[in-house]
């Protein structure tokens, strides 16, 4: 059965396995997980990746990093939804910018953070928020 939602279901499996403490989670791969996956790498949420195939099945499994027993990374939201599009302007980016959030976009330019989008002036739709 297809997810109505990957990007959520990937959310999910993320938070699951922080609140029980593992160190990787896995779920089925695509071209945006992936690039949420490098912008987590790059915030440094996550230790690492990679690729796997199992029944000719692409899937991306991550190491979530910690610090002591904390994780990095606390808290994940969902902003835009199959059922509700959060789309955004270049003149309103900075109305979504939070400290300490990381809130990812994908734009015509690919998927990046909000900061990046404001950088290049860019709006898109709001995909998630990160802390």
């Amino acid at each position: 059965m297809a997810q109505s939602d990957p990007i959520a279901d990937m959310l999910t499996r993320i938070k699951n396995a922080l609140m029980r403490r593992k160190h990787k989670v896995q779920f089925p791969a695509s071209k945006i997980k992936l690039e949420i996956v490098k912008i987590l790498k790059d915030h440094s949420f996550i230790v690492g990746y990679e690729i796997t195939e199992e029944n000719k099945k692409q899937y991306i499994e991550i190491e979530l990093n910690y610090s002591g027993k904390l994780p990095m990374l606390s808290g994940v939201k969902r902003i835009s939804t199959p059922g509700k599009r959060e789309y955004v302007n270049e003149a309103h980016l900075k109305t979504y910018k939070k400290a300490n959030h990381i809130t990812i976009i994908s734009t015509s330019s690919g998927v990046m953070t909000l900061k990046e989008a404001l950088d290049r002036k860019i709006g898109g739709e709001l995909v998630c928020t990160l802390w």
